[in-house]
Parts: structure tokens; sequence; C-alpha cells
């Protein structure tokens, strides 16, 4: 046998040698690692029946309680929840939680729905001739109109939304110049002409 032939023996009985002392091992590691993934994908699996079940419920009508940390589908869920039943200041808050986790599109969402939750409380001061109590609502309510288009700019459903504000009340020029969308605007500037409750209502 030849000295080349002797060190290829020699390294090959090494390698087997190598292999079986570390087979153990290596197949507890691979082991391992198929629990971990396994228990992962469960805990996503059963996450998602969860997001899903509260979903479910709050489109039945049901309170579901929901944390800003949950799933950007439950919180925007909640959003709709919320804002279909005028709880501005709840909704209001998961929409910033919503604005830190979720996609452009669930964001863009929440914001039109608390916007549409706003517009409403306007309509219904205006039906009840109160026109102050009525003007920062219109305001806000236009605010997060613009901030859905910002993130949507396709977003047909908050543009026209946004033109049935807009037309609720008549924009004066010195007031968007001094105070934007603020609310220490003098409520008799704005309420000079209402043309009246508009169609298509949100």
């Amino acid at each position: 046998m030849t000295a080349f032939a002797t060190r290829i023996t020699i390294l090959r009985n090494r390698a087997r040698a190598l292999w079986r002392e570390a087979k153990s091992s290596v197949l507890v590691a691979l082991f391992l690692t198929l629990i971990l993934t396994t228990a992962a994908l469960l805990t996503q699996w059963r996450g998602a029946v969860v997001a899903n079940d509260a979903i479910a419920a709050m489109r039945e009508g049901r309170d579901v309680a929901v944390d800003a940390n949950d799933r950007p589908e439950t919180i925007l869920a909640r959003v709709a929840f919320l804002a279909a039943r005028s709880d501005v200041d709840r909704a209001r808050a998961l929409v910033e939680a919503l604005d830190r986790s979720g996609s452009i599109e669930a964001r863009a969402r929440g914001h039109y729905l608390l916007a549409n939750a706003l517009l409403r409380k306007a309509f219904d001061h205006v039906e009840r001739s109160q026109l102050e109590a009525a003007n920062p609502f219109v305001n806000l309510a236009k605010r997060e109109y613009r901030r859905a288009l910002q993130l949507a700019p396709d977003y047909w459903d908050a543009k026209f939304n946004l033109d049935v504000a807009a037309r609720l009340v008549r924009d004066f020029p010195d007031f968007e110049r001094k105070s934007g969308d603020e609310l220490s605007a003098d409520p008799k500037k704005l309420w000079t002409d209402i043309p009246g409750k508009p169609k298509g209502l949100p």
C-alpha cells in the first residue's frame, strides 16, 4: 500500500470515529430544533384561532376586550366595534396602537373608521342644532380622513367622506391658515352657512 493510500485510510477512519462521537449530539440538536419549531408553529396557530374567534365575536356585536399589543387584525376589528358605537376615545387609543404595528391598509382603515364615528357625532349635534358642539367633531373627522388618505391616497370612501365633512362646514381661508384643524376656532365664523345634513353618510 502506498503512503498516499495509507494517509487516505487514516483520514477516513478518523472521520468515522468523529462521526460516531458527534452523531448522538447532532441527532439531539436536530430533535430539539424540531420540537422548538413545532412549538412556535402551534403558538402561531393558536394565536390565529384566538384572533379569528375574537374578530367573529365582535362582528356579531359581542364585546371582546382587546389589548394594544394584540394582532393588528384584532385591533382593527375592535376599532370597528367601538367606532360603530361612537366610543371615539377608546377607538382613538387603539388606532394609535395600530399605527405602531399595523400594515398601511389596516392603519388607513382604522383612521377612516374613527373619522366616520366622529362625523356621526357631528351630525347628531347638527340635528339637535348644537352647532358649537358639532364643530370640533367635524374638524377631527376631517383630520382623520386626511390621515387615512396620506396612508392610502386611492382610498375612495375616505375621499368621499372627507368631501362630505368639508361641505358640512364652510372652510374659511383665515381659519385654515391660523389654526388648521385645531379646536380653538370661533364657531360663528364656521357655522354661518350650513347646507343641512348631506346624503351619503358614512
